[in-house]
């Protein structure tokens, strides 16, 4: 029986860590403040809007929350961004994405000043992720995925990594977080040829591909480390992971629940961004 990379021990310990930054930072009479914009009301955002700001609260971080109609012209969107941007109160700015059709996602991520990118969608950010310069922040996702490795002590250097999701959001980002950790890393998805004989030879397996329980126990094998970045809904209302979770269960040394694992570490890693903006920018 595998291992439950469970997330909430790890997030405790962030959370007193951040809180004792977050009381530094108001003996020098500041507060790290977090701006959220949303347009509209998708159910998922709201989901991730309380938890963010739950671990916000806990680590001393006060939010600001901009939300605007489903059928906002872009102009406005861009206009609200800016006010964050001009704003010295506000240290850091979270985006929900996707936006609605009618907005040039593009133009939003341009929009953003790079100093206060805390889920790293800026072009700034992805070039310090890629260039090891740390520029801006990486996104909190992956960040929280190796986050949660870190917790539970399990080594990465030299260990073969596949990550199977080529995203901007996950996978790629991941990818360069663990090569600057010494692993071996193999990028996949659902094109590879071989795939489930890939993802078994792997020490670690990342799963961030966006598709239900798509990694089955044919891509699984026993002493793996299994981290599970999806999450759907299935027809009776819970939730699972891109990963089989009793296949891996049965299979794997560890892995991570869903929810409760890769995703809870998100809203942490956003507080801890928040704050590392702060101290930046104070």
């Amino acid at each position: 029986m595998a291992k439950l990379l469970k997330a909430i021990p790890a997030v405790k310990g962030m959370m007193a860590e951040l809180k004792s930054r977050s009381e530094i930072l108001a003996q020098r009479g500041i507060t790290p403040t977090l701006g959220i914009l949303r347009v509209g009301e998708r159910e998922d955002d709201l989901s991730y809007e309380r938890g963010a700001v739950k671990r916000c609260e806990q680590a001393g971080v006060q939010v600001r929350k901009t939300v605007l109609p489903q059928d906002v012209k872009q102009e406005t969107v861009l206009r609200e961004i800016e006010n964050f941007n001009r704003n010295k109160e506000i240290h850091g700015i979270l985006i929900f994405r996707p936006l609605p059709s009618q907005i040039d996602d593009s133009a939003v991520c341009k929009a953003l000043s790079p100093e206060k990118d805390v889920d790293g969608i800026t072009a700034q950010s992805m070039a310090g992720i890629f260039s090891g310069t740390h520029v801006g922040f990486p996104p909190c996702t992956p960040e929280g995925c190796l986050e949660l490795l870190r917790h539970y002590d399990i080594p990465l250097q030299g260990k073969n990594a596949v990550v199977l999701g080529r995203s901007l959001v996950v996978g790629k980002p991941l990818s360069m977080l663990l090569l600057e950790e010494n692993a071996t890393v193999t990028i996949c998805h659902s094109r590879t040829e071989g795939l489930a004989e890939v993802c078994r030879k792997a020490d670690i397996l990342i799963a961030a591909v966006g598709k239900r329980e798509m990694v089955t126990k044919e891509f699984l094998s026993p002493g793996q480390v299994v981290v599970d970045v999806g999450i759907h809904v299935k027809e009776d209302g819970s939730l699972c992971g891109d990963v089989d979770f009793e296949a891996a269960k049965e299979l794997a040394e560890a892995v991570s629940p869903v929810p409760g694992g890769a995703g809870t570490m998100t809203a942490a890693i956003l507080a801890k961004h928040t704050i590392e903006a702060a101290e930046r920018l104070g």
